[in-house]
């Protein structure tokens, strides 16, 4: 049972109570018993207010019984004091603390107008009609004391009405405040200023001293009021460290033993995180990514309802592009055999936001009214390269875990699309530690571990240590080395494309210029053969190794099908050797058309 409930003392432990307010010199003539405390009073002061303790002294007339039991007294015998004190008439203050005990006790002992003018009852409503439904913290204060009155409280409408009450001021508040914070830009229109926390949230610090039943029932009210989802948000997330952060943190420093004798505080616990998931509001960033997974984590560590778990598991899919490598990083709470890090999880948030993202493509792809000026990269794509990035992070950070799984790893890895990745790097690494941490795999296995890399989507630097990686499959280090080949292949065309135009142009347009003008036409016409001779051998010799390159190739490829041994690897990387040795000798090779042609007008301008 919470702390917060009554509990009444066992039958025999009865107590007097001394009451100095009571007419001394006057005998008492009727003992009132309540809660396990006794009042001996008269009955004169009691009957001429209460029509209930009037009905029981009339029933007791004829036999010798002189005490009354009032079982189940909202508020026990502290508030019955009040109302006899009010019958005897003494003055007291009618506050927030006590107006919600006064207007219980008055109804069970029937303390209306029909019995006494301006009594207990009619004050009570007043007060509570008047002063307290008009002021927020007051209400909050009336729903504090409500939670030992219940059902009293409800029945009376005490707190529907206090609840209604603060969800009607916050709102106003909160739409007061905002007309504060209109203010005119420079161009003149009225727009919203910036400000970390409005003025009118202040009432978020006041709902966390509330239990969470009645909190539910005030959050519940003012999503129907219309109050901000922000706000909703703050006043949540406020709340929760209230309620979660001291506990949590005595939880995690405690023994095992302790924790046993806390279970009572954890069932408390995880009804409240069951309430704030079911109380979180629907729009997104309405709060921040760290609470939802501190949220997650707290529901994963009470074993909270599925239903739960997966709600906050969709919220976090949808803005998974803001989150960070520690946020991912959620402990696994089960059997000491399990991973380290809660990787299931994890993997059911990558699927939500993948699924989400494909859904976002399709509305994408429908829109039949999209702008000519719209980016070519949507913001699905933008968030998908960034998720991509941090899932490799993550894969990175559990795969030297020994009691990681083949299967949750390629789970993990593949639970985002192929056009997710456009460098392979990241998946590289984390592939070569899982690979490291995990020697005992067979060959089978790490050929669909590697089956996940795309070797022509690394970078140079990432292709070159996989290219000498003893621990990759020999099947892949022979696409790696493939893949290296055509890259290269594909640099020196590059390269022969790029260089061989300019100085063929830039030789033309000198001879056809400056130099036909300093030349005869029988000197000029000789050069221009003699370049022309010059650009047909060097054409001559780049088909000639052009052919030898294909040649090369044709014979790897023989190879290739023919043996897969070490020594094949052998053969190759001098194969790749060559063809470094042959692109360095290029690039020192004889001299370009531009050259010749800068000697050729050197030697003309001597002969002049």
């Amino acid at each position: 049972m919470d702390k917060h409930l009554h509990q009444p003392p066992p039958p025999n432990s009865t107590r007097q109570r001394c009451c100095e307010w009571v007419f001394r010199d006057v005998p008492s003539d009727i003992t009132i018993e309540v809660d396990g405390g006794t009042f001996s009073l008269h009955k004169f002061p009691l009957v001429s207010r209460s029509g209930r303790i009037r009905r029981l002294v009339a029933e007791l007339r004829d036999s010798d019984i002189s005490m009354i039991e009032l079982r189940g007294l909202p508020g026990g015998a502290e508030s019955f004091e009040l109302a006899a004190q009010f019958c005897y008439g003494v003055n007291f203050e009618i506050t927030a603390a006590n107006v919600a005990k006064l207007h219980c006790v008055s109804h069970y002992l029937e303390m209306t107008e029909e019995y006494s003018k301006s009594n207990l009852g009619t004050r009570a409503e007043e007060y509570l009609e008047s002063i307290v439904c008009k002021n927020l913290e007051m209400c909050v204060e009336v729903l504090r004391q409500c939670e030992t009155l219940l059902p009293f409280a409800d029945e009376m409408k005490i707190v529907s009405r206090c609840i209604d009450a603060i969800a009607s001021k916050a709102c106003v508040e909160q739409i007061a405040s905002s007309f504060s914070r209109l203010e005119y830009s420079n161009s003149g229109r009225l727009h919203m200023s910036k400000q970390s926390k409005c003025d009118g949230e202040w009432w978020t610090e006041d709902l966390s001293v509330l239990r969470i039943d009645l909190y539910q029932r005030v959050i519940a009210a003012m999503k129907c009021r219309g109050v901000r989802p922000e706000s909703i948000g703050t006043a949540l997330v406020s709340y929760a460290q209230k309620e979660l952060l001291k506990k949590s943190s005595l939880l995690n420093q405690s023994t095992q033993p302790k924790i046993d004798s806390l279970s009572g505080e954890s069932d408390h616990e995880r009804l409240v995180v069951e309430t704030i998931i079911s109380l979180l509001p629907v729009e997104k960033f309405s709060v921040p990514l760290t609470f939802l997974f501190g949220l997650l984590r707290s529901a994963v560590m009470l074993d909270c309802t599925v239903s739960c778990r997966l709600d906050l598991e969709r919220r976090i899919g949808s803005q998974l592009d803001t989150a960070t490598l520690d946020d991912l990083l959620i402990p696994s709470f089960r059997n000491a055999g399990d991973t380290l890090f809660d990787v299931d999880t994890v993997h059911r948030i990558l699927i939500n936001f993948s699924q989400q993202d494909e859904s976002e493509e399709d509305l994408d792809d429908g829109s039949l009214f999209e702008s000519d000026n719209s980016p070519a990269a949507s913001p699905s794509q933008s968030a998908l390269f960034k998720v991509s990035k941090l899932v490799d992070n993550y894969l990175t950070e559990i795969a030297p875990d020994a009691n990681l799984k083949l299967n949750k790893f390629v789970a993990v890895a593949e639970s985002l699309p192929a056009h997710a990745r456009t460098v392979h790097d990241g998946l590289y690494r984390a592939i070569d530690v899982y690979l490291k941490a995990h020697t005992g795999l067979t060959d089978q296995e790490r050929r669909k571990l590697c089956k996940l890399i795309d070797f022509q989507k690394l970078s140079q630097e990432a292709g070159s240590h996989a290219a000498q990686n003893e621990r990759l499959p020999l099947q892949s280090i022979v696409q790696v080395l493939y893949y290296e080949q055509l890259r290269l292949r594909s640099a020196l065309c590059c390269s022969y494309a790029e260089d061989d135009p300019k100085p063929t142009h830039q030789s033309w347009r000198i001879s056809s210029g400056a130099l036909s003008a300093a030349m005869s036409p029988r000197d000029n016409y000789a050069s221009l053969r003699r370049e022309n001779r010059e650009l047909k051998l060097e054409l001559a010799r780049l088909r000639m190794r052009l052919n030898d390159l294909e040649k090369e190739h044709v014979c790897m490829k023989r190879n290739m099908e023919k043996s897969s041994s070490r020594k094949f690897m052998i053969y190759f990387s001098k194969t790749i050797g060559k063809l470094k040795m042959f692109a360095q000798s290029y690039s020192r090779g004889p001299a370009s058309p531009s050259k010749q042609s800068h000697r050729t007008e050197s030697k003309l301008t001597e002969k002049r």
